[in-house]
């Protein structure tokens, strides 16, 4: 038991002094990273080049000067990035003194070799314009929208589709309407409303009333 306790005192008496040495020596691996990219051929600052951390996921952009400003570890890897420039990495060095690092970093232009592409004419007026009369043109979306909405097609859809769950709460919600209307008498009778005559002849012109 006394050991176990002279463990704990020792343990809780050396601890501070391995967290502040550890701290320290953190503190004096951090490095304020500095510095301007610019072009090699011309001396010009770069704007919104990527400068990277590799390995943690941070990083920063150069101003429109091409000046950038980021926190280090030393040894750390930083990588720039631009389009239409080669990618230039960079390792701080681990035996930097201080904590502040300067750095003016060149990108080389990067060309870019596409394949060569080939215009040829049509033989002749009458191929392209029988090529152009007989090319299929796909529908774009405002005819598709169109065709979708037409009203043949959407009596054929309501007619062969289920009914879903706000339609069928409502058809019966109607229905019961309907029954508490005419509760404790006899329900009317349309055989002489003209309302309900109007919308069967409507429905009859319209063509419901045909065997799809």
């Amino acid at each position: 038991m006394k050991r176990l306790y002279r463990y704990v005192f020792l343990s809780l008496f050396l601890l501070p002094f391995a967290a502040k040495a550890q701290f320290e020596t953190f503190q004096d691996s951090v490095v304020q990273l500095y510095g301007v990219v610019m072009t090699a051929d011309s001396l010009r600052g770069l704007p919104a080049v990527s400068v990277i951390v590799k390995g943690s996921g941070r990083g920063t952009l150069t101003n429109y000067q091409g000046v950038f400003s980021i926190v280090v570890l030393k040894g750390d890897e930083i990588e720039f990035t631009s389009v239409g420039f080669k990618p230039k990495t960079t390792k701080i060095p681990r035996e930097l003194s201080g904590n502040q690092f300067s750095i003016i970093q060149l990108l080389v232009t990067d060309t870019v070799y596409l394949p060569a592409s080939i215009i040829k004419p049509r033989p002749s007026r009458e191929q392209f314009e029988r090529d152009f009369v007989n090319t299929a043109v796909p529908d774009d979306n405002i005819e598709i929208a169109r065709q979708n909405t037409d009203m043949a097609k959407r009596r054929i859809l309501a007619q062969s589709l289920p009914r879903d769950g706000g339609e069928a709460v409502n058809f019966n919600l109607a229905q019961g309407a309907r029954k508490y209307y005419s509760a404790g008498q006899m329900p009317p009778m349309n055989i002489l409303n003209p309302f309900a005559w109007n919308e069967f002849v409507k429905a009859w012109k319209r063509g419901d009333f045909k065997k799809k």
